[in-house]
């Protein structure tokens, strides 16, 4: 065969190669579009137009012109591509995965809440009560143990404890321990408690305020309440459905039995809360499902109480918003001003026999206690929302 008829052979070849991958490529720009990813789609649909660059004779302009289209749509899909790459960049951990080490007692460079004096001090002789907390308690309790207990007590010696709130109240349920401190527990928690036989006993000892958070990068300022519960039942699933972006809304939620979790539910009342993201782990020799923990996107949202991500957290990169209009403030939660409040709360279980147990409350209800919530950053009982 001469050098014409390969050539024929030749771009016959590359017809039907390219005629079998039009359908395809087609049938995939048309999949591309319905997720979402139109300029990626739009490249597919460049392969039919190779077929007339085979046989036409001057195809030079009409390369030319292919190529700048295809180079345009290249350029689009380049910046889609880092746009995602960016949000997928944008992964904040708030878990509650607080440093003990910053705020324990009996150290000088510890953050906690520090008294130049007190009035009621236990010693080594004394039955100390066994107390243990919830995450953004820690410091509050941990101030409570420097400025009471004997410098002797140590973090998990069985008197000093955390265990944070599902396992603390666990313990306080078997009575494992004598005091809890942190927000009250949920309706599993109490019908355990039950089964072992306790009954929790509550003492009031502060206020602080239930917060939703989104990414800084979110234009959402406010939600109110109503949107909020529609978020999370699922009713609202787009950002510009209440203002936003015309972006999806990835709403996060905490464990079962956690602090948070629990005030959500109460929180969310008769409205459903919708099924929480999960992920699968393996390890120990067991498959285990948890909660996806919150992570900063700039779709996504959620929620914790104010002092730890103020206090604790101290993330930039975290944005609390107003609830119905009213910032989670110290000042609008002592006039009563911010509409979702919770109480912070001293458990102990009734017919405890340790009367130090009794005593340590009634100090924290004084104005040494109550000074030590203030400074951390709660609000005392001393105000009445």
């Amino acid at each position: 065969m001469n050098s014409d008829t390969w050539k024929n052979v030749v771009k016959i070849l590359f017809t039907v190669a390219f005629g079998f991958a039009t359908p395809m490529a087609l049938m995939l720009a048309l999949v591309l579009f319905a997720f979402g990813v139109p300029q990626i789609g739009l490249m597919l649909c460049f392969i039919p137009f190779v077929i007339p660059a085979i046989w036409i004779k001057k195809r030079k302009k009409y390369l030319i012109v292919l190529c700048s289209l295809f180079l345009v749509v290249a350029i689009l899909s380049g910046i889609q591509l880092g746009i995602w790459l960016y949000r997928d960049s944008i992964t904040i951990d708030v878990a509650p995965n607080i440093n003990v080490n910053e705020y324990l007692p009996f150290r000088e460079d510890s953050k906690i809440v520090k008294l130049k004096s007190q009035t009621f001090q236990l010693s080594e002789e004394d039955e100390l009560p066994r107390i243990d907390g919830a995450s953004a308690a820690f410091p509050v309790y941990a101030a409570f143990v420097h400025a009471v207990y004997p410098e002797s007590v140590t973090l998990d010696d069985g008197v000093f404890e955390y265990n944070n709130t599902r396992g603390g109240y666990q313990k306080l349920a078997q009575r494992e321990i004598d005091l809890f401190i942190g927000a009250q527990p949920s309706r599993e928690q109490i019908a355990f408690a039950e089964e072992c036989g306790t009954t929790f006993a509550y003492t009031q000892i502060g206020w602080e305020a239930f917060v939703f958070f989104v990414h800084k990068d979110n234009p959402i300022d406010s939600l109110t309440r109503e949107q909020i519960r529609g978020i999370y039942s699922g009713e609202i699933t787009n950002w510009s459905e209440v203002g936003g972006y015309d972006e999806e809304i990835i709403p996060f939620q905490r464990d079962a039995g956690s602090g948070s979790q629990s005030m959500m539910i109460r929180f969310m009342g008769s409205t459903p809360l919708m099924e929480a993201e999960t992920r699968t782990i393996q390890g120990m020799g067991a498959v285990v499902e948890e909660v996806v923990d919150y992570q900063s996107r700039a779709g996504s949202i959620g929620y914790s109480f104010r002092y730890y991500l103020e206090g604790i957290v101290q993330n930039p990169e975290v944005k609390i918003i107003a609830v119905d209009g009213i910032a989670p403030t110290v000042e609008s939660i002592k006039a009563n001003l911010y509409p979702i409040i919770a109480p912070v709360y001293a458990v102990t279980y009734e017919n405890n026999p340790n009367p130090n147990v009794a005593r340590l409350i009634e100090w924290i209800l004084g104005t040494e206690g109550q000074y030590i919530i203030e400074e951390t950053g709660y609000v005392g009982v001393g105000t009445e929302p």
